[in-house]
């Protein structure tokens, strides 16, 4: 047993949809989670300088002496999570596993797309993955680089989502896919627009909250999971704290998150 906090990073706002999930199937676990908006996106970035991004932020969040490094993003799970599972010396945990996992036991026809950023699709993560899980697996990868500002600007419940998810799906118009992996935390906030497009028939799978089930998994296998709540949950952000707290109230209202500022600075000199 260990009271200690679970830490979360993301490259924005996106990664509170884990931890949402994370509060709720997990409600005596505390929570440490920072935001990278300030260098936000991590798509566009090589993955040299996401993994040195990522590392500093597991360093900053190991003074709260977290128990657990949760990766809740795919680009930075991609790029980083080997490394840091072989210098860290508590579990590291990653999205992409849990979600290839999830597509492969939903898809009945092996067709499976992957949505995600330019980084998580060019490092080829998930049809590795999944090609492991599924050798019968046909899967298409779709860089949806407008979704995470979309997001993160606040307009992901405006009527404007709609046509802006519409435009980056229209590659998939025609595609036979059954199953849809959510390949970035931040696409959850958009998949009433996404299950629009696709209709009702395809599945769309969250691999963030996919990635909880993981978590609880390592709790019970290490034996650290907390018998009570034993520290309060902290957010931290490394671009606008109002950004951040009304994007938080509109997600998971049921939290009253009030995040504090980190400067990137601080972050660089982790390491």
């Amino acid at each position: 047993m260990n009271v200690n906090p679970i830490g979360y990073m993301d490259s924005g706002v996106g990664g509170l949809t884990v931890v949402k999930e994370a509060l709720r199937q997990l409600p005596n676990e505390s929570v440490v989670f920072l935001g990278d908006q300030g260098r936000l996106p991590y798509g566009p970035r090589d993955a040299n300088e996401v993994r040195r991004f990522s590392e500093q932020i597991a360093r900053f969040e190991l003074q709260f002496d977290i128990k657990m490094f949760v990766i809740a993003c795919n680009t930075a799970t991609a790029a980083a999570l080997p490394d840091l599972q072989a210098k860290m010396d508590i579990p590291v945990v990653g999205v992409i596993a849990p979600g290839s996992r999830a597509a492969v036991s939903a898809t009945k026809n092996h067709q499976i797309a992957v949505l995600a950023t330019d980084g998580t699709t060019k490092s080829g993560a998930y049809p590795e993955m999944i090609a492991q899980m599924d050798a019968k697996a046909g899967v298409v990868g779709l860089g949806c680089p407008d979704f995470v500002p979309l997001v993160e600007s606040g307009k992901y419940l405006k009527p404007v989502a709609q046509t802006i998810v519409d435009a980056g799906l229209d590659p998939l118009a025609t595609s036979q896919v059954d199953t849809v992996v959510l390949g970035c935390t931040h696409y959850p906030l958009l998949a009433p627009q996404i299950q629009r497009f696709f209709g009702k028939g395809v599945t769309l799978i969250d691999a963030g909250k996919e990635t909880v089930k993981t978590i609880t998994a390592l709790l019970d296998y290490y034996q650290l999971a907390s018998p009570r709540k034993g520290r309060p949950n902290r957010y931290f952000t490394t671009g606008s704290v109002v950004d951040f707290n009304q994007l938080a109230a509109e997600w998971m209202p049921e939290e009253h998150v009030s995040a504090q500022a980190v400067a990137v600075s601080e972050l660089e000199a982790q390491i």
